[in-house]
């Protein structure tokens, strides 16, 4: 044989050699990183003698997610399938996402381990049940795998036992002022446009009665053991709204009486909301505390304060009350044409004289409308935990037309009906209120305001008790002694208007608004079958 040939011979066998032995190296690191199953998938779930507990366990896990066990590293497939389908029934289809925890150094001849695991339980309501697991594994066959038992679905569980749920009612998670149920318990519905709100704030606040659910352990004939989530505690109290549940009612069932969108919101004239009652053409947005609009004739509380402060009136001061009159460029008419001729300020406010009142605006100063607007909160800023409000929006005139428009609450005035309550609340008790709907929780004041002066309070308080005894809210002499103004403002092309009423009855302000009813004598009837109830 030629040496070269010795050599091709001996070079073969050697790059034989290296290849056999770099093919036995890479099978060692393809078992030595041979990785967990992500779930189900053909040879996933398939254990090895290579296979650490981390892994099994981490298998196990994936396929516990799925509600099927029966391909998981576990030593009774069957049994381990069965219980978890049990026991997702029994939670009412709840989804359940795990992730390993901790697991400990083992031996390598140790014959059992350990593992803990995190769950999260989702239920329909938004309920998520959280707790850590403890998963046995045992060698078997030479292969880890989980040791099945109750306790692997849940650490409390044992033999014989399993889960059970049921919605949370024995407790209520969010009260009216005298302790009735708004959310959870035996809450009837009360306050449906609140409802996202103050579910939301309790969930925040008190997070021991968030859950809309309660799971139990219970025994084999179906008798609880031991509450495991949901159960509030003995000292867990429920938050306290100043809402009335009877003046929610009240509200609510006048406004679901009308086929147009309606809106009614009350007071406690010291600012505790009692009522937000919108029915469903209102739409399901809270219009009543953020939906801002022309206030029409019902901002004459806020143009007669400015002209018994500024414009050097007082409340029975003789004013011309015309049928129709130019002022400016702007040619305003009373309804129907009235003529009062020469009459009070306290007569022109209570027929609702739109020629008086423009005509007093255009003598005001330029910021004089906005002024008066702003010393009954109509330009404050108030943050109310769970609400989005405003309360208006009056700015200075930019011109004599555009103030004599605002005179009569029409052109760029915008008031909520939550600001409409707000000026019927500061004229009832003569100073600045913060608006609230938590006893506890605190109204976060961004920029209050001052109240006009006792005296000039005392005039406009004359003349909206006259609208509701010979004025435009006559309709009201039978709801006791209340003190309102009525408002008709149109909008869009001015074919349709809103119809208002704003007022108070003893320690209650609240405002009544009709989108589109055209008339503010819908209004007033509303405004009384509110305060009937």
């Amino acid at each position: 044989m030629s040496p070269a040939r010795k050599r091709g011979i001996l070079i073969g066998a050697a790059l034989a050699v290296v290849a056999i032995v770099v093919a036995a190296v890479v099978l060692l690191v393809k078992e030595d990183r041979a990785p967990a199953a992500s779930g189900g998938g053909p040879g996933e779930s398939t254990a090895n003698a290579q296979d650490s507990p981390a892994q099994v366990a981490t298998r196990f896990l994936r396929l516990f997610d799925t509600g099927d066990l029966t391909t998981a590293p576990v030593d009774d497939p069957a049994a381990a399938t069965s219980a978890l389908t049990g026991t997702r029934n029994a939670l009412n289809g709840a989804s359940v996402k795990t992730s390993l925890g901790e697991v400990p150094t083992t031996p390598g001849d140790a014959p059992s381990t350990s593992a803990t695991f995190h769950a999260a339980w989702t239920f329909g309501g938004g309920s998520v049940w959280k707790y850590e697991g403890k998963l046995d594994l045992v060698r078997n066959a030479g292969k880890w795998v989980v040791r099945w038992a109750m306790s692997a679905i849940h650490p409390k569980l044992e033999a014989g036992q399993r889960l059970a749920v049921a919605p949370v009612s024995a407790k209520p998670i969010v009260t009216d002022r005298d302790g009735k149920a708004l959310v959870g318990g035996d809450a009837a519905g009360a306050a449906p446009i609140l409802q996202g709100a103050l579910s939301k704030v309790a969930s925040g606040e008190n997070s021991g009665t968030g859950a809309t659910v309660t799971v139990s352990r219970v025994d084999a004939s179906g008798k609880p053991v031991e509450t495991l989530f949901g159960q509030a505690a003995e000292t867990d109290k429920p938050l306290v709204s100043t809402l009335s549940v009877a003046s929610q009612t009240a509200a609510q069932k006048a406004v679901d009486g009308l086929q147009g969108p309606a809106i009614i919101i009350a007071m406690k004239t010291s600012g505790e909301l009692l009522a937000v009652a919108q029915n469903g053409a209102a739409g399901n947005q809270p219009k009543a505390l953020n939906g801002l609009y022309s206030p029409g004739s019902a901002f004459k509380i806020a143009t007669a304060t400015a002209a018994l402060q500024q414009g050097g009136v007082t409340a029975d001061s003789p004013l011309a009350c015309p049928g129709s009159e130019q002022i400016g460029t702007r040619t305003l008419k009373n309804d129907n044409g009235f003529d009062l001729g020469t009459v009070s300020l306290k007569t022109a406010f209570a027929a609702s004289c739109n020629t008086t009142f423009g005509r007093l605006a255009k003598q005001l100063p330029a910021d004089g409308l906005a002024k008066a607007a702003s010393q009954f909160g109509l330009n404050a800023d108030f943050e109310i935990p769970g609400l989005s409000t405003e309360t208006g929006k009056v700015e200075p005139s930019t011109g004599g037309d555009e103030q004599v428009e605002a005179g009569i609450g029409q052109g760029r005035v915008q008031v909520s009906p939550l600001g409409a309550a707000l000026m019927a609340a500061t004229v009832a008790t003569g100073k600045p209120v913060v608006p609230k709907l938590w006893q506890g929780l605190e109204t976060k004041v961004n920029a209050g305001y001052q109240a006009p002066p006792a005296g000039v309070l005392n005039q406009v308080r004359a003349m909206m008790r006259e609208v509701c005894t010979t004025g435009t809210a006559k309709a009201l002499r039978g709801s006791g002694a209340v003190f309102g103004k009525t408002g008709t403002a149109q909008f869009g092309s001015g074919a349709d208007a809103n119809g208002w009423f704003v007022g108070y009855r003893g320690d209650v302000a609240f405002a009544v608004m009709l989108e589109g009813s055209n008339d503010s004598k819908p209004a007033v009837q509303l405004a009384a079958k509110f305060l009937a109830g």
